[in-house]
């Protein structure tokens, strides 16, 4: 059977948390006693999984080099869960139904899983109800993305689509209105209503949104830059994005 590893304190806690039935094995940094990982400890002991304790070479061997383990890696049976089409359109039946806006998060182009998983830590912060990114082009969830996430993507899903043009158009059409995040934006992201129901799409740093996805929003808006720099990180700028909405969407 397949395994897969994710690492990190806040990522192992949250996949504890939300699914420890995928964990056969913790992998626990020998000599380390701290009072965060003994709290994995428990969480892994109330659930029956194995414990085994390692040097700190046999886990950054583990991790294949990718980044900083903080000394816990959970092995884990099959890959992380991905959504598809059908689950953001029972999502958006659910909301309609609840009397709730829609806020959504489009990744358009983001290939770096270190961007992706700021991306998915700030959505999850802000309350976005889901993520979409395309097929093709696009960072999946690898340990590395799951590690930065800090937790956000064992609880918030990813959309994965094959056409994102047709999905958007699909959002268009369910009442959400789609601003993207460009340069040449013709209004100011703190000018711009962004209540009711809404996705937000950011594109690759470097290139930014793709043509058509351009073409299909319904707005596209723009942070304003005062100094020499002409543009910032994607995920800082979805940062800012996002909580600019949860500010307006919440006064």
């Amino acid at each position: 059977m397949a395994t897969e590893i994710v690492y990190g304190l806040h990522a192992v806690q949250a996949l504890l948390k939300s699914a420890p039935q995928q964990v056969q094995e913790l992998l626990l940094l020998r000599g380390r006693r701290d009072q965060k990982l003994q709290k994995l400890v428990r969480q892994a002991e109330k659930n029956g999984i194995a414990l085994r304790y390692a040097d700190r070479r046999a886990l950054d061997e583990k991790v294949g080099g990718e980044g900083n383990h903080q000394g816990v890696v959970a092995v884990c049976t099959g890959a992380a869960k991905v959504y598809d089409e059908r689950f953001l359109k029972e999502l958006l039946e659910t909301l309609e139904q609840n009397s709730e806006a829609p806020f959504l998060l489009i990744l358009d182009g983001v290939t770096d899983p270190h961007n992706l998983g700021a991306c998915l830590r700030s959505a999850e912060a802000a309350g976005v109800h889901a993520v979409i990114v395309p097929k093709d082009k696009s960072a999946g969830l690898t340990p590395t993305a799951r590690k930065v996430a800090c937790g956000a993507a064992e609880v918030l899903p990813l959309v994965t689509v094959t056409n994102l043009a047709r999905t958007m158009q699909q959002l268009q059409q369910a009442g959400v209105w789609i601003f993207g995040a460009a340069g040449e934006g013709d209004q100011d992201v703190f000018a711009a209503s962004l209540r009711g129901g809404i996705a937000l799409a950011m594109g690759a740093e470097g290139s930014g949104l793709r043509r058509l996805t351009r073409e299909h929003c319904d707005h596209l808006i723009r942070i304003p830059m005062a100094g020499e720099v002409s543009s910032l990180n994607v995920s800082v700028a979805t940062g800012v994005c996002l909580f600019e909405a949860v500010r307006q969407r919440s006064s």
